[in-house]
């Protein structure tokens, strides 16, 4: 797309990496199109068809073990499609949320009988999932939540609703955390599937942005849920969420420093089409300037991501050093953005440019999976105040 020079990356990419990203590349280029994206942004969600092909290829829990139908790769394999996803301004499809976030809950959680009912439709992109944490009155506080799950003997009888779910209406499985005793230890994850009766969608909430990611109110009116469908421990929810939020917030942050390259390409390429005063944008100091900031923040943001990427890969514990990606990465996407779109002029606020869809998505990036208050919150431990 542009003439940006780029370091060589950090990360070991072995032969079998490239190979895999330039499937993944060749495949999302020809499926999500720009006029794919905007039928997703007048319809309010993705074609279920994009799911089941790239599990198909193997693009959806790519490390998972072979006995449940994945590649049994590393993370590395995961951050490439993260990646590629990006560089299209696939936004809509929400594949991360999908197979690094939430598949991983029953892959580590969930008995035997559980991972080979779920996982193999999971990986195939055949069953989508979402996880109910939000609630309307709770936010970042997952200790509050007051979605209930009352022990009725051989199931629990679920009652509550959530909020600003991602997949929320294409869903096939949600893990929902509920309350089953009181504060932190009071909490536990329950698997609600698509079809009990009491389980629904509420309104499809407009957004500013991210206008083909379907985001749902789920509501749960005396839904009868199996006792073999909860999922880990009792009352152990609110540990396994918090033990498995680094690795949300670092595929978040994969997403948000390639979402920054990409708007930095388009903007590249444009200033240097564009003409105005008899000269090219790219010719004024001001543009040349502002454009080289941002090559230069991200090229430092990217060689920390990567280090982190490494250490997910290896199985190492990444707490704060996600907090602080996911904080790096997505204040940079937002300031990026904002910058790059004023480059465009008028056109950048007409939705047939691909800056204006990057620049509306790039928004909520600094509040879900916890807000760069939150993110900052964790970090002062590390530093010590």
């Amino acid at each position: 797309m542009s003439k940006i020079k780029r370091m060589e990356r950090l990360i070991p990419f072995t032969e079998e990496h490239k190979m895999y990203r330039q499937m993944a590349r060749d495949f999302f280029e020809k499926e999500i199109t720009q006029a794919r994206l905007e039928q997703w942004d007048k319809d309010g969600q993705t074609d279920r068809d994009i799911w089941e092909k790239s599990g198909d290829l193997g693009l959806l829990c790519a490390e998972f073990p072979e006995e449940y139908g994945g590649s049994g790769v590393d993370f590395i394999y995961n951050s490439i499609v993260i990646e590629e996803l990006a560089r299209v301004n696939a936004s809509a499809f929400f594949a991360s949320l999908h197979g690094d976030i939430i598949a991983p809950y029953i892959l580590h959680y969930g008995t035997e009988e559980q991972k080979k009912k779920w996982l193999p439709d999971i990986i195939k992109g055949r069953k989508i999932l979402a996880i109910g944490m939000t609630e309307p009155g709770t936010g970042s506080d997952l200790a509050a939540i007051t979605t209930k799950a009352e022990d009725k003997g051989d199931h629990f009888l679920l009652n509550g609703t959530k909020i600003f779910i991602s997949n929320g209406f294409l869903a096939d499985l949600v893990i929902v955390a509920a309350r089953t005793g009181q504060g932190q230890g009071g909490v536990s994850l329950i698997v609600v599937e698509r079809g009990m009766e009491g389980f629904s969608s509420g309104r499809k909430l407009k957004k500013i942005g991210l206008h083909g990611q379907d985001t749902a109110e789920l509501i749960f009116e005396d839904v009868k849920v199996p006792k073999e469908n909860l999922l880990g421990k009792l009352n152990q929810g609110f540990r396994y969420l918090m033990q498995s939020l680094g690795r949300e917030r670092l595929a978040l942050a994969v997403s948000n420093q390639t979402g920054a390259e990409y708007v930095l390409d388009l903007t590249v390429q444009y200033v240097n089409e564009r003409r105005a005063f008899g000269k090219k944008i790219s010719e004024f100091q001001n543009t040349r300037h502002k454009l080289v900031d941002m090559f230069v923040e991200q090229e430092m943001s990217r060689a920390y991501l990567d280090r982190v990427v490494m250490m997910e890969a290896r199985g190492e514990k990444i707490t704060v050093e996600a907090s602080a990606v996911k904080l790096q990465c997505s204040e940079m996407l937002k300031r990026h953005v904002d910058t790059c779109l004023q480059f465009f002029g008028g056109y950048g606020y007409m939705m047939e440019y691909p800056i204006a869809r990057a620049y509306i998505d790039a928004r909520v990036q600094t509040i879900y999976a916890g807000t760069s208050e939150i993110m900052k919150e964790i970090i002062t431990k590390h530093v010590g105040i």
